[in-house]
């Protein structure tokens, strides 16, 4: 058996991170593969690519020997970006999918640079950029997570629906989110509290300035 390790919202200035693990046997990732489970950006954006996500999430699902799913909210991933951590963060949450999961032979792990570290812990883990090359069960979690991902931001979404209207843009640094940004600081001249403080966006800085250091006349 295999287990296929990936991530969605790693970029995102609003919301939550997400790391998926997903174990296949070989039955199992032939199925999937015919089903036409692939990385989840080839879907693209819209509803109609999240209806297509979901659907094949619950054959993930349904087919998969485990699936196991780590959520680090907008503030924990902060605290590790803050420190230049945010890479070891998602090692961390790697980590303790691997630990809770069933036995397997293989590990493989979308983001060699992020994961690669881990195989000094588990020798049966490779990672690769574009992991879902790889595997399927890398695919799979790419889309376990992105679909875990999304409900999440539904749910932020819902709550400045009635006052902001549809909270477009996914998160993600881009027109919508900087827009919702921008009226949502106008209005309570603050940010919505789920936005990551640590990202560096030339939105951000530029409705709340970050202070510069005090002059040290000692220096």
């Amino acid at each position: 058996m295999i287990l296929g390790i990936d991530e969605a919202g790693r970029g995102p200035v609003l919301g939550p991170m997400v790391v998926a693990g997903v174990v296949l046997k070989p039955q199992a990732a032939s199925a999937l593969t015919r089903r036409g489970v692939t990385d989840s950006k080839d879907f693209g954006a819209g509803q109609e690519a999240r209806d297509r996500r979901s659907e094949l999430a619950e054959h993930v699902v349904r087919l998969a020997e485990d699936v196991q799913v780590e959520v680090s909210d907008h503030e924990e991933v902060d605290r590790y970006c803050d420190q230049g951590l945010l890479n070891e963060l998602e090692r961390e949450s790697a980590t303790k999918i691997i630990e809770r999961t069933v036995p397997v032979t293989r590990i493989i792990a979308d983001g060699e640079k992020v994961f690669g570290l881990l195989r000094h812990r588990y020798v049966h883990l490779r990672a690769f950029n574009f992991g879902e090359r790889h595997h399927v069960a890398v695919a799979a979690a790419s889309i376990v997570a992105k679909v875990t991902r999304d409900s999440l931001f539904g749910d932020i979404a819902a709550r400045y629906d009635s006052e902001f209207g549809p909270l477009r843009g996914g998160g993600y640094v881009n027109a919508a989110t900087a827009d919702f940004l921008r009226r949502y600081h106008a209005r309570y001249q603050r940010f919505p509290e789920e936005t990551r403080r640590s990202w560096s966006w030339k939105v951000l800085t530029e409705l709340e300035p970050k202070p510069l250091p005090l002059f040290d006349e000692r220096a």
